[in-house]
């Protein structure tokens, strides 16, 4: 793999490696599926909200009942929230091994001398659960998740980003994130930095390449061989 090659050139030029969570690094609800997630949510916004309940019903992403319930009522956005994150918690316990090269991708980073975060719109508790369970905290220096009561915060918007960068004590456009969806291709771009697009479906790869990520990859064992490359 040569130094021009445009996976290896944009990780040389990151001091700090930011992985999105569900999808580069975990398959959150593979033992426990989202949709089943979004169903239990959705029936208790329902019983306090009918209105909410019955717009929550028409998506089965428990990320976005929450949006709907924090949009209907603080209060029961906060509720929502709470059983997301227990949710989440018992769905990375049984969501098996990390996605194939995540840990060499990580590893890969450290040993690089790169910085490494963890950027996601999950509990920043059910990231840490798993990265226990699986041996790979130490290669990770800072986890940013959902924004407790802001969901308004939550990638595409670029402030996990930049908070990830404070807490790194770099400059945001040094870092690159690795995330498997267009909100994090937009959140990269509205925060000034470069973003690889994770494209773990087929589909993916045109959409990220529409949306200017700045490489596409279709499996993270890339992300670790062009680190120890790079």
């Amino acid at each position: 793999m040569t130094h021009d090659d445009p996976l290896t050139e944009t990780l040389a030029n990151a001091r700090v490696v930011l992985f999105d969570f569900d999808g580069p690094v975990c398959d959150v609800f593979a033992g426990l599926p989202a949709p089943e997630v979004a169903g239990e949510l959705t029936d208790l916004l329902a019983a306090e909200n009918e209105a909410a309940g019955a717009k929550a019903s028409q998506t089965d992403d428990p990320i976005e009942v929450l949006r709907i319930a924090y949009e209907a009522d603080t209060e029961l956005g906060q509720k929502i929230e709470q059983a997301l994150t227990a949710a989440e918690v018992r769905a990375v316990a049984v969501a098996g091994q990390p996605t194939p090269g995540a840990a060499e991708a990580l590893r890969a980073a450290v040993s690089a001398g790169r910085g490494v975060a963890v950027v996601s719109n999950n509990s920043a508790e059910c990231v840490r659960v798993f990265l226990g369970l699986h041996g790979l905290y130490e290669y990770v220096t800072e986890v940013v998740g959902r924004p407790s009561e802001q969901p308004h915060l939550m990638k595409p918007n670029p402030f996990p980003l930049i908070t990830a960068a404070e807490l790194m004590h770099a400059d945001v456009s040094s870092c690159t994130l690795i995330g498997d969806s267009l909100t994090d291709i937009q959140a990269a771009h509205a925060a000034g930095a470069a973003v690889i697009g994770y494209a773990n479906k087929p589909h993916k790869s045109e959409a990220f390449a529409e949306a200017r990520a700045d490489v596409v990859i279709q499996d993270m064992q890339s992300i670790a061989d062009a680190l120890t490359t790079a």
